[in-house]
């Protein structure tokens, strides 16, 4: 999932009729479980964010929402404003496109997630009266389980309240015992509920002396689950009328809903925004927000391999634009959609660079002007800016995060645009400020070009050569090709939005990112030195000159060009060694460790992590460079060759989510991470660095060893065999992250969206002599080969045909198989309804 938070606007005052301004930020959760948080941006009611969140979804889900805060300077806690909440059904109709949401108020009775397991049963009990028999209904209640309830105020210990309505407006209650830290609880408690007037003359008062009243039935039974006295959800069962023959014996999930109008209470609820009684919805204004979400049904390898080979072949295929690689990317609206996949498919296979070159030769070979080479967002440029960020970003940190955690320390101002500061005197100073991060940002990338990634060198490399080859004599587009992408769309994007590459995970200023993006300006223009001959050439601005001027100098221009031969002097430059550790994660998580000592203390508590290429320490507080230096060593040390396995733990050992163990030789280090997406972060990179270990462990315990046992297995040895497998080890490499038969799925549904243009590019073909080799023009899309772009397209629809079926089949048998009411369709899951509609749909989709 990619979701980019792009502005707000129209956001109210502080207060009723004020002027006041706010300083805003957004979070970005799953249901109630923040992933993200975005830069604060102050004293404004219309902030622009402009930042982009990528992730994996780790989990089920019911809402994306995005909650809009309102910083609070003096108090505290921040005031949330508003919040937009998508359902994950409806994602896919705001995906790749900007929309403008309005912003809703929180209401703490609508935060609501989860689900719970109930069991009704509603039965005749004869009853005898006066010497004569009468029949009666009763229902018993099971409340049985709930799942992924909302944690309040940094707990959950939840009990549920089962209300009986009754016909004549009547309600009876009762109230199940209280599960201690747990959002999971298991309650298995059953409930009775007897009409009033079958209960006889004895009762008590919770039984309203309803005995007399005749002709009363049960109406509905609420199931509503509290954290003391805060709402968690509810779940409404209907009883009267036909409803009561669907009862059984066995149980059916329901999703939690919110509570209802009229059963909250009076007063303002206090997760709700602050605006004034009467307010409307709109007046809270409106959020910006770009949504690329998908989601795939995976199959086992063996079934892409006519589309794995379809593919793979666009290396061979001449010309180019008659490959499967080349139609993806000219059919496709958003040619990003189609490079992702389309890189890791290349990459996991080894094949990426001659695809590269390929697609390279052909366009370079379109060119009449050097300077335009790679200027657009072609397929080619795409795809490089792909590779440099997968192959790159272990590079990039170790390049930029020195000179940049610089930045945000001192935070010494930059601004040298005399429209922007109040007092010009201070130019001079900004301007000084300003040179001084810039050159140690220049010298940080240029002396970096013997830790350059081996892939990145071999596509420059070949990038050098071919436009030497089309311009012979232009001596300077062996250094300008290569420095479009290194400088332009590599190190100068990163600089200007660094929590985009996680090279900061701190809150950015406005003052820092004006810095950032004047740094970044000059970084770009420093990359054009070796074809520039003067600063002139390069300024826009009019301000910006005496700084490019400063930069201007022989002793600059030759850095730059030794830099670009560097990393582009081979086609196989081969290994490199880092002199120094790469950072590759860091953060604050809440360790436990299972114990130094036979009876030390095992208390949790929050450390700040980082993981380098060498090792994993935690500390009490974060070290601001990347290495430690002395003195402030770590707590704790953990040589990356010491890790034996890195595993999710079960929820069942502390009551805690989101946590994994790291298990050494001695003991095991259990971790909680802040929310799920980062626990899958954690896991996944941790797997990676050290799934190589000669010492790796095959089985290890899913749960803690707690009270003198393995809760999984109840082993009472503290050093007993794992009883469960470990997760399936990844490939070693950079291909550890790449997922191919997922990639393929990706490109299946592509082009399955996009059927309706290839199969007018087939009609196309066939409308020309497909044996002579004409050249055929479609609207956007030239057909260079018209019968080997045929062939293509034929091979390319009967495989995604022959693929469509499977999904199809597979779609029909889920729709039969799932059972609504079961945990993986609850009861109100909205999903469930629209399977069978996406199955008749489908059915009407491919041609013949």
């Amino acid at each position: 999932m990619l979701c980019l938070a792009g502005e707000a606007k129209n956001l109210q005052c502080r207060s009723h009729g004020s002027v006041n301004q706010r300083d805003v930020y957004c979070t970005l959760s799953l249901d109630q479980e923040e992933i993200f948080r975005t830069t604060t941006i102050e004293r404004t009611l219309n902030p622009y964010f402009g930042e982009e969140f990528q992730f994996e979804v780790p989990r089920r889900f019911r809402y994306l929402s995005v909650y809009v805060y309102d910083r609070d300077r003096h108090l505290k806690q921040d005031k949330v404003i508003g919040k937009v909440a998508i359902k994950r059904e409806v994602l896919h109709t705001y995906h790749s496109r900007d929309h403008w949401f309005p912003i809703l108020p929180v209401d703490a009775d609508s935060e609501v997630q989860g689900k719970a397991n109930i069991e009704v049963k509603v039965e005749p009990v004869l009853r005898a009266s006066n010497d004569t028999e009468h029949q009666n209904n009763r229902v018993t209640v099971r409340l049985i389980e709930c799942s992924d309830l909302t944690i309040k105020n940094g707990n959950c210990d939840p009990f549920a309240i089962v209300t009986m309505c009754y016909s004549n407006s009547k309600q009876e209650s009762k109230r199940t015992k209280v599960k201690k830290k747990t959002v999971s609880p298991h309650f298995d408690e059953e409930l009775v509920f007897e009409l009033p007037n079958s209960r006889g003359q004895n009762h008590d008062r919770d039984t309203y002396n309803l005995q007399h009243e005749r002709d009363v039935e049960f109406s509905e039974l609420r199931v509503t689950l509290w954290h003391d006295t805060v709402f968690l959800g509810e779940v409404k069962i209907p009883l009267r009328g036909p409803q009561q023959q669907e009862f059984a014996a066995s149980s059916k999930w329901y999703f939690l809903q919110p509570r209802s109008l009229k059963n909250r209470p009076c007063n303002k609820s206090p997760g709700n925004s602050g605006s004034p009684p009467g307010t409307h919805q709109d007046s809270l204004g409106s959020l910006r927000l770009r949504i690329h979400y998908t989601a795939d049904h995976v199959f086992a390898s063996h079934v892409y391999d006519p589309l794995r080979e379809l593919i793979l072949q666009s290396v061979q295929v001449e010309p180019v634009t008659s490959s499967a690689v080349y139609i993806l990317g000219e059919i496709v609206p958003s040619k990003m959609d189609a490079v992702q996949p389309l890189v890791r498919v290349f990459m996991h296979h080894g094949q990426i660079v001659p695809m590269v070159r390929a697609l390279a030769h052909w366009e370079i070979s379109k060119v009449t002007d050097a300077n335009t080479i790679f200027r657009g967002n072609t397929l080619v440029s795409k795809m490089m800016d792909e590779v440099m960020k997968l192959a790159g970003l272990h590079y990039l940190r170790n390049t930029l995060r020195p000179s940049l955690d610089l930045v945000f320390q001192e935070r010494r101002p930059c601004e040298i645009d005399p429209t922007k500061v109040k007092d010009t005197t201070v130019i001079e100073t900004n301007l000084a400020n300003l040179k001084e991060y810039v050159e140690n940002i220049f010298q940080a990338i240029t002396t970096s070009a013997l830790h350059c990634p081996s892939l990145m060198c071999q596509m420059f490399h070949d990038l050098k050569e071919l436009a030497s080859t089309w311009f012979p004599d232009n001596r300077e587009v062996r250094y300008s090709v290569i420095s479009g992408f290194i400088f332009l769309r590599f190190f100068a994007p990163a600089i200007l939005g660094p929590k985009l590459f996680d090279l900061t995970t701190e809150q950015i200023d406005s003052q820092t990112n004006r810095t950032l993006t004047l740094i970044s300006k000059t970084i770009q223009s420093l990359g054009n030195l070796v074809s520039c001959r003067s600063a002139q050439q390069t300024c826009k601005e009019e301000y910006m000159a005496a700084l490019y001027k400063a930069f201007c100098t022989e002793k600059h221009i030759q850095a730059v060009r030794q830099f670009l031969e560097i990393i582009s002097a081979s086609s196989n430059p081969g290994h490199r060694t880092l002199d120094s550790p790469v950072v590759l994660k860091e953060g604050v998580m809440i360790k436990r460790a299972q114990g130094r000592k036979r009876f030390g203390r095992k208390n949790f508590k929050q450390r700040y992590f980082r993981l380098t290429t060498q090792d994993l320490t935690y500390s009490k507080t974060k070290v601001s460079v990347c290495l430690v230096s002395p003195g402030k060593e770590p707590l704790c040390c953990i040589p990356l060759d010491q890790i034996l396995a890195v595993e999710r733990l079960q929820e069942d050992s502390f009551k805690m989510k989101n946590m994994f163990q790291i298990v050494q030789p001695e003991r095991a280090l259990y971790i909680q991470a802040n929310n799920c997406v980062e626990e899958k972060e954690w896991i996944d990179i941790l797997t990676k660095i050290c799934q190589t270990n000669a010492n790796r462990l095959k089985r290890y315990h899913p749960s803690a060893y707690i009270n003198g046992h393995w809760l999984c297995c109840r082993e009472p040895n503290a050093v007993a065999p794992g009883c469960s497998d470990v997760s399936r080890g990844l490939e070693a490499g950079l291909q550890m992250n790449l997922d191919p038969d997922r990639e393929l799925q990706r490109i299946h549904s592509l082009f399955i969206a996009n059927m309706d243009k290839l199969t007018r590019l087939r009609s196309a073909c066939e409308c020309q002599a497909v044996y002579t080799g004409d050249i055929c023009f479609m609207t956007n899309f030239i057909i260079e080969d018209v019968q080997s772009c045929f062939k293509t397209v034929n091979q390319l629809i009967e495989a995604l045909c022959t693929l469509e079926q499977k999904h199809r089949s597979y779609l029909r048998l889920l729709a039969r198989e799932t059972k609504y009411g079961s945990k993986q369709a609850p009861i109100g899951d909205d999903n469930y309804l629209l399977l069978a509609a996406r199955v008749r749909r489908l059915d009407s989709s491919l041609p013949n």
